[in-house]
């Protein structure tokens, strides 16, 4: 029986299975941050049921975070009451916790990679949709509601259905200045935000296999913005390299020997998938968001579509666009370098080395919010603080920051914000602001013209 990647794994972690229905899936590891864990700690507690495996679950501080003066005490009592929680619940149950100044704290699905949490072959869960990130390493990695974060505090386990399998290939060369934010943005925008719906997606191809493992957590965690349970691409040698020598990787003997099973793991050839679709790698450019959903998005070079459909013009409304109307030279004065999808150390080195000699527009306010404190001692390491100071950028500290509007870096309503993130939704960056989604090369170019621009026309 031929398999691909995701059966290897699901199949390897089903515990029990009831005929024709859901299955009893093993997780490995558990991700938690003061979000989404008080109330499935509350429930445990009030039924005076232990946390099975505490040795299995790791916490960090990141969603209500502050990104400046992380040392003093947080100004904000409902921030400062969840990670508080946090530290209590963590204290309580014998949890591995990075709380804020920690030098191995950050975003989730930043920290957790970087330190070698994440392994080939695992499954991870965590109370957070973008948990899909973790697929790139060739792991079932995928969001959790509270009340299944209590089932795997209780149990290790969850009960779930298995989802059908999906797989979506680009294959040739990229162009210059297409980054691998543009690849997922652009498979969203062909395929539609829904096109994922019940499936785990599997990316294939060259364009993949020649992704550093930093690229393909961008793509893996936009899987959910298409409807996707998750995101996976299979482990490789790119993928060894990158776990070796990871605080929490295997050492030695024990290393080689994970090797050995992780390189069984690749989808056999002739599996079928329950869906495919194929890109040319020739037709990606540098991508915008125009609308309200991550699907609608188009080539920086092209103009907004011209539908006639009430969503789409309510969508348009709230971005105060226009239909057929292009977006360069469009006036911009927020930018947001950071979140789970683009905070990683090879972001911040795109746009240093796009803002170096340059100098930042005037009516812009610049966030560059690392993804961790291991990014952010790396920026200052590399020299890449020195560049972003002397272009009138300003670092901030570790955190989810402007990506979702849950703590102080609020975009004011009625502006536009050029985002590193993955959501362009409604009042997502704060009420009433207009969110674009783009990578970290078009945020950068944005924040130093102070309007959008045509960065093909700069490359070539």
């Amino acid at each position: 029986m031929k398999k691909t990647l995701f059966d290897k794994v699901w199949d390897a972690h089903v515990v029990d299975s009831i005929e024709n229905g859901p299955q009893v899936l093993y997780i490995d590891k558990h991700l938690i941050h003061e979000v989404t864990s008080p109330q499935a700690f509350n429930e445990l507690e009030k039924r005076r049921i232990p946390i099975f495996r505490p040795n299995q679950i790791v916490a960090t501080a990141d969603h209500n975070t502050p990104t400046e003066n992380q040392h003093l005490p947080i100004k904000d009592e409902n921030s400062r009451k969840q990670l508080e929680q946090l530290s209590n619940n963590c204290k309580k149950n014998n949890i591995t916790l990075y709380e804020l100044g920690h030098e191995y704290n950050g975003i989730v699905h930043v920290m957790a990679p970087e330190l070698g949490i994440t392994q080939p072959g695992m499954t991870i869960v965590c109370g957070d949709s973008h948990t899909s990130t973790h697929g790139a390493f060739g792991t079932i990695a995928f969001g959790i509601g509270t009340s299944q974060v209590a089932q795997v505090f209780a149990s290790q386990c969850l009960l779930l259905k298995k989802p059908k399998s999906l797989r979506v290939s680009v294959n040739g060369k990229l162009k210059k200045g297409v980054l691998p934010k543009d690849v997922i943005l652009y498979i969203i925008a062909k395929l539609g935000t829904n096109a994922g719906t019940g499936y785990f997606c599997e990316y294939a191809g060259d364009v993949f296999e020649n992704m550093s493992m930093e690229g393909r957590m961008t793509v893996c965690n936009m899987s959910i913005e298409m409807g996707a349970r998750g995101g996976m691409i299979a482990p490789d040698q790119t993928t060894f390299d990158y776990v070796k020598g990871k605080t929490f990787a295997p050492i030695g003997n024990d290393f080689d020997k994970k090797v050995n099973y992780w390189k069984t793991l690749p989808t056999d050839q002739g599996a079928t998938f329950d869906k495919e679709y194929f890109f040319d790698a020739e037709d990606i450019e540098p991508m915008v968001t125009y609308g309200t959903n991550p699907g609608m998005g188009i080539k920086v070079s092209e103009n907004i579509p011209e539908l006639n459909d009430a969503s789409f013009e309510k969508s348009l409304e709230y971005m105060d666009f226009k239909k057929g109307e292009s977006l360069v030279n469009k006036p911009i004065n927020f930018v947001f370098i950071g979140s789970c999808t683009n905070s990683r150390i090879e972001d911040f080195r795109v746009a240093a080395n796009y803002i170096k000699g340059k100098q930042k527009a005037d009516n812009v306010t610049a966030w560059l919010v690392p993804g961790s404190k291991q990014v952010e001692a790396q920026i200052i390491k590399e020299g890449l603080k020195t560049i972003f100071d002397a272009a009138g950028f300003k670092l901030r500290q570790p955190g989810c920051s402007a990506c979702l509007a849950m703590n102080d870096d609020k975009i004011p309503q009625g502006e536009y914000c050029v985002s590193t993130s993955n959501r362009n939704f409604e009042g997502r960056q704060g009420q009433g602001a207009r969110t674009i989604l783009a990578s970290p090369l078009v945020a950068a170019a944005t924040a130093v013209e102070g309007k959008i621009i045509d960065i093909t026309k700069q490359l070539n």
